[in-house]
């Protein structure tokens, strides 16, 4: 990796932690450091709280640090805990009348922190601040993103599947039924038959992709898709740059698919991926147009 630009991504992340207010154990001039501050705004003031193991998962922590930050919470009287009454596994948080105060006044302060941000700069330089933090949050969002090899019988998996054959249905004027398409289950998904990979952010799945191999012919790309929520991140791109690879480890030549005119974003990645249309090379009923890349030796 570059040593410049490791270099300006420390000196952004001093700066940061500086203007929030990280460095002081009294985050926004309160009796507690950004940690619980961060985790009492997390647990909002919702009746029905907030799981636990939600809260871990959106802050990227782990549980023992979760749970000293939980306990110094409620001995101040902010949160109180307690198991589920739907499901005794699960551990709930929730704010008290003290906490809902407390998170009142963390908003207050935060939105004059911001507001003395913005001040200091002219309009021209507030505009061209915001759309930065918002594009490095884009940026940061994409590189929370996590791709590995699952099973396709995995809950997570199964979602993005289900998720896959629901939006074909709702795109294609014909609908789509799994039944009628060129077979792609589970077995075919798995090791040495193919494999699957599976995009998380912060645990929850946002896309996969598939290929099935045949020796030395060309492997097939299966079952891409990109949950909504994460599009716009390169998800995509990266879960394709990842079949690619691990289809060249595998020994494929090439990379095949097959794909409807509906899903203009698809084929507008295949090809600026450096997809080739070719002739109908299989009898897939819902496509029209079909793409081949040839690979790298392995």
């Amino acid at each position: 990796m570059d040593e410049v630009m490791i270099a300006q991504v420390r000196r952004f992340n001093r700066v940061v932690t500086q203007q929030v207010g990280a460095l002081t154990d009294r985050f926004l001039a309160r009796d507690r450091p950004l940690g619980e501050s961060r985790l009492l705004w997390e647990i909002g003031s919702g009746s029905d709280g907030r799981d636990v193991r939600s809260l871990r998962t959106a802050l990227d922590l782990d549980s023992g640090y979760v749970s000293r930050l939980l306990r110094s919470l409620e001995a101040s009287g902010l949160v109180t805990t307690e198991r589920s009454p739907a499901d005794r596994r699960v551990t709930l948080a929730r704010l008290t009348e003290a906490g809902e105060a407390e998170k009142d006044v963390l908003d207050e302060r935060s939105d004059e922190l911001a507001t003395q941000l913005l001040e200091a700069l002219n309009e021209g330089q507030r505009d061209r601040l915001v759309a930065a933090m918002a594009e490095v949050e884009r940026l940061l969002t994409a590189a929370t993103v996590r791709i590995a090899p699952a099973d396709p019988e995995d809950p997570a998996a199964r979602h993005c599947l289900r998720a896959y054959a629901a939006e074909l249905n709702e795109r294609f004027e014909t609908g789509f039924d799994p039944g009628r398409s060129i077979r792609a289950d589970a077995a075919d998904l798995r090791p040495p038959a193919g494999l699957l990979l599976l995009a998380t952010l912060h645990e929850a799945p946002v896309g996969c992709g598939a290929l099935k191999f045949h020796g030395t012919e060309p492997a097939e790309l299966k079952r891409m898709w990109v949950d909504g929520s994460a599009r716009g991140l390169g998800v995509g791109r990266r879960l394709l740059a990842e079949l690619e690879r691990r289809a060249t480890a595998a020994g494929a030549p090439a990379v095949r698919l097959e794909t409807n005119a509906a899903l203009t974003e698809a084929i507008a990645l295949y090809r600026s991926a450096g997809y080739v249309e070719t002739d109908a090379f299989n009898d897939e009923p819902y496509a029209h147009h079909w793409f081949e890349k040839a690979l790298p030796p392995g």
